[in-house]
C-alpha cells in the first residue's frame, strides 16, 4: 500500500567509518576538547529523579480510566521512559560514574531500566559498544535492519508499520542476527526486572504496568521523541551516514541529537556535547543536519528514497559477500 521504496539494497561502503578520522583531525586542531572527557555527576541525579517520578505517578495512574492511561502513557510516561532509555545509553558508555567504576554504571543502568519493564540495559551495553566500534558492519552493527525487514516494509504503509513496531525490531534483532551467550549480569538484570514488574502488577495493578510498558513501546515508535532512531544513521543525503539534530527535544533526550559529536567523542557525556560543536564549529556546521524529528519520521515514511535499506553497510571480514553487488 502506497509508494514502494526506490532502493533495493543497502549502501555498501568500502571505506572506514568517518568518526575516528574526524576525531583525530579535531583533536589536532582543538586539543582542549580533551578537557570535556570524563563523567557527568548529575547523570545519576537526573536518572533517579526520572525513575522516582515514574513510580510516584502510578499512585495517580491506578485510579484513571483506560482512556487517560493510554493518553498519559503516550504524552508523559512514554516520554520519560524514552529519556530513561537514553540514560541507559549514557551508562553504557560509563558516563555516569566513569570508566573506573564499571559496575556502578551497570547498576544505575538497571535502575533506569525498571520503569521500562523489559530487561535491556546490560545487553544494550554490549551490542551498542559494538555499534560504535564497528559502525556499518553487516554482522556486528545490529542497529542496521535486516534484509527481511527492508524487503517486507518497503511501501509507505509498510514503513509506517515498521516505525510503529520499531522498538520490537530494535530489541529482538540482535538476538537473531548476532546472538550471544547470556552473561551473569544479563541474567541478573532479567531477574531484577521481572521482580519489579511483578511488584508493580501486585501492588498497583495491571493498568499501571500497561502505563509503563505501553509508554516505553509507544514513545520509541511513532512518537516525536523517537525520531532520533531514524535520524541518527539513516541516509537522508547520499554520502553521509550520521546526522545531528540540534533542536529543543534534546532537552528531553540527554542530547542524543548531537549524534555526530557523540560518535566522534563517545567518552564525552551528553551534557557537554554542545561544547564540542561550539569549540569546533568548522567540523559540524556544514554537515547535513535535521531540523525536526517529526519531519524525519514523516520523510522516512513518505519519501520513497528513504526506508530500511537507507543505511550504510560494510563487509564483515570472513563473510562471503559474493551475493552482494560490488
Amino acid at each position: 500500500m502506497g509508494q514502494s521504496v526506490s532502493r533495493t539494497d543497502f549502501e555498501w561502503s568500502y571505506t572506514a567509518e568517518p568518526h575516528a578520522t574526524r576525531r583525530k583531525e579535531i583533536l589536532k586542531k582543538h586539543p582542549e576538547i580533551k578537557e570535556l572527557y570524563g563523567h557527568d555527576p548529575m547523570l545519576k541525579v537526573w536518572t533517579l529523579l526520572l525513575v522516582t517520578f515514574q513510580i510516584l505517578s502510578l499512585f495517580i495512574v491506578q485510579n484513571l480510566s483506560w482512556v487517560y492511561v493510554v493518553l498519559l502513557s503516550y504524552c508523559v510516561g512514554g516520554v520519560i521512559n524514552n529519556s530513561l532509555t537514553l540514560a541507559i545509553h549514557e551508562t553504557a558508555h560509563s558516563l555516569a560514574f566513569g570508566h573506573s567504576r564499571p559496575l556502578a554504571n551497570i547498576i544505575l543502568g538497571m535502575i533506569a531500566n525498571l520503569p521500562i519493564c523489559m530487561p535491556l540495559s546490560v545487553a544494550f551495553k554490549f551490542y551498542h559498544l559494538e555499534h560504535h566500534k564497528n559502525q556499518g558492519d553487516e554482522k556486528l552493527d545490529t542497529d542496521i535492519p535486516t534484509d527481511l525487514e527492508a524487503k517486507l516494509f518497503c511501501t509507505t504503509f509498510g514503513k509506517m508499520v515498521w516505525m510503529f513496531f520499531q522498538p520490537l525490531f530494535y530489541a529482538f534483532r540482535p538476538l537473531v542476527t548476532y546472538p550471544k551467550k547470556p552473561t551473569f549480569l544479563e541474567v541478573f538484570n532479567t531477574v531484577i526486572q521481572l521482580g519489579f514488574d511483578a511488584f508493580i502488577v501486585y501492588y498497583f495493578g495491571v493498568k499501571c504496568f500497561v502505563y509503563l510498558l505501553g509508554g516505553a513501546f509507544l514513545a520509541t515508535g511513532l512518537h516525536p521523541v523517537a525520531g532520533h532512531f531514524v535520524s541518527e544513521h539513516y541516509m537522508y543525503k547520499e554520502g553521509f551516514e550520521t546526522y545531528s539534530y540540534y533542536g529543543i527535544l534534546n532537552l528531553l533526550t540527554f542530547n542524543i541529537g548531537y549524534h555526530n559529536e557523540h560518535h566522534d567523542f563517545p567518552f564525552i557525556p551528553s551534557s557537554r556535547l554542545p561544547r564540542v560543536r561550539e569549540i569546533a564549529p568548522e567540523f559540524y556546521n556544514d554537515l547535513p543536519q535535521h531540523k525536526s524529528w517529526t519531519k524525519v519520521i514523516y520523510d522516512f515514511i513518505m519519501d520513497p528514497s528513504i526506508g530500511p535499506y537507507a543505511r550504510t553497510k560494510r563487509k564483515h571480514v570472513g563473510l562471503d559477500r559474493s551475493n552482494k553487488k560490488e
